[in-house]
């Protein structure tokens, strides 16, 4: 078993459970978890395809009955799903990743282009070329937006607790507990926590029960009848000191109770989106492809980062000098708050913002509480008016664009700490220190995630880990386009 590293089990108490287990026969829980769901994508999908050939059809003013060169154009609300179907965009998954994109536009394509084949060769139809390609645009934007219509709607099913499926978590240990702990913090990914299975459970520090939010409902053994009891249709396994020749009867009994499974892999500390499966015979084999922040990506990245940086402090030059007119006459003090933060490779720079707090006489010291990290309002509060807007609206952080100019920070990034904090967070927290190996940025994977403010450092470390070991182009248009509502949410946290 792997050393887990990430996680910190008297970092903070469980959330508690705030909504019941969804019911299992329930017209919500069919249409968005089982059976249902499925065919409703596709159905969605082939009505995306249908819509986009029709507005297609009217755009470029062709009639409906026409030859039959046009008529072929109607395969696409079949075509379309079928080639879906067989990109694997159908399977179930625990969460949506924005990878899923690449294979819906490439069989969106294969299926347009394979129309257009079959029309220039039986037909002759080159002229239908301008209306496919409308086709073609359209199937993606209806297509797309039919998907994110759904997938929200799950989301706030979820949330408010019409859909789920109640899971068992094999193993209460730290990593069974942290499992629990996501699931219940975050309900949109649909699997609702019900309790352990575990022959050792972990004793509490002595304090009761070993885990305060979810009871240990038996051993693996009781699989069977647990799952029958509470309804379970998920099955999460953790680490358990059990031989893997038990794990593998286990993941086999609930494949015969029809339950499915998840497992949290061994050195997972390790894997990435990049992880790609093969086989040496018959035997499975893992490859992890890590991320050099020393790379090309990298350097790709910081050098966009300079012009992009640039190109926002020239556009927002008039907001920043009202804001900086606004911070000068609102109270006494300078207009940029500035302070040492830690960047790459242990780099020491200031930070900018512009000031929300009125000066303090004296030097005010704050220690956080033990598990978490500093930020938001750190002893008395000194907010300016126009302060408390600026932290409420995420304004005071424009300066920062300076920052990254200069070439100190990242448009995205880990959030940069305090040199005295983060030696302490480092001596305290094991890989805390790895958030150093890339440049810090002005937004973040764990801000976007709500960990702004005085929250779970142990969070923000395994998300910021998580940022750097799975760091993409797209991840960071992902974490910027978040980064807007995650400000307004949470307000004057960070």
């Amino acid at each position: 078993m792997s050393a887990v590293t990430q996680i910190d089990p008297h970092a903070s108490a469980p959330p508690p459970i705030t909504h019941p287990a969804p019911s299992r026969g329930s017209a919500w829980n069919y249409a968005l978890e089982r059976e249902g769901w499925t065919s409703l994508l596709v159905f969605a999908d082939a009505l995306a395809s249908l819509l986009a050939v029709l507005i297609a059809l009217a755009v470029t003013d062709t009639p409906l009955v026409t030859t039959p060169e046009y008529a072929a154009l109607f395969a696409l609300p079949v075509a379309v799903p079928a080639m879906l179907h067989v990109r694997g965009v159908y399977r179930r998954r625990v969460r949506i990743a924005l990878r899923a994109l690449s294979p819906m536009l490439g069989a969106i394509s294969v299926a347009a282009m394979a129309v257009l084949t079959w029309d220039v060769v039986v037909y002759g139809g080159a002229n239908v070329a301008p209306v496919i390609g409308w086709i073609w645009v359209l199937t993606i934007l209806l297509l797309a937006g039919a998907r994110c219509g759904l997938a929200l709607a799950r989301r706030q099913a979820r949330i408010k607790g019409l859909a789920g499926k109640p899971t068992l978590i094999v193993g209460a240990g730290v990593v069974g507990k942290a499992i629990a702990q996501r699931l219940a913090a975050q309900p949109e990914y649909g699997l609702h926590p019900v309790g352990f299975l575990d022959e050792n459970p972990p004793a509490q520090n002595g304090n009761g029960a070993p885990h305060r939010m979810l009871p240990v409902l038996g051993t693996p053994a009781d699989l069977a009848e647990v799952a029958a009891a509470h309804s379970a249709e998920h099955v999460m396994i953790a680490f358990i000191a059990e031989p893997d020749q038990s794990l593998l009867a286990l993941a086999r009994r609930c494949e015969q109770l029809g339950l499915e499974v998840s497992l949290v892999p061994r050195l997972f500390e390790s894997m990435n989106d990049r992880v790609a499966l093969d086989w040496v015979g018959s035997l499975p084999v893992l490859g992890i492809r890590p991320l050099d922040p020393k790379g090309w990506q990298f350097r790709v990245k910081y050098a966009l980062d300079r012009p992009l940086a640039l190109l926002g402090v020239l556009a927002l030059s008039p907001l920043m000098a009202v804001v900086a007119i606004a911070v000068k006459l609102s109270s006494p003090g300078p207009i940029l708050f500035r302070q040492r933060r830690i960047g790459q490779d242990g780099q020491i720079f200031e930070m900018l913002k512009f000031r929300s707090m009125c000066t303090p006489d004296e030097a005010v010291e704050f220690v956080p509480p033990p598990g978490f990290a500093p930020g938001g309002i750190e002893g008395p509060d000194r907010r300016t008016p126009i302060g408390r807007f600026l932290r409420r609206s995420g304004l005071d952080e424009l300066p920062q664009l300076i920052n990254v100019v200069r070439g100190e920070m990242s448009l995205v990034g880990p959030r940069p700490e305090r040199p005295e904090f983060a030696i302490a967070f480092g001596a305290q927290h094991a890989r805390y220190t790895d958030r150093h190996r890339v440049k810090s940025g002005i937004t973040g994977w764990a801000q976007v995630s709500g960990l702004r403010g005085q929250t779970s450092l142990v969070d923000r470390v395994d998300m910021d880990n998580y940022y750097i070991r799975n760091w993409s182009l797209s991840l960071d248009l992902k974490i910027a386009l978040l980064t807007v509502p995650a400000v307004l949410r949470t307000g004057d946290a960070a």
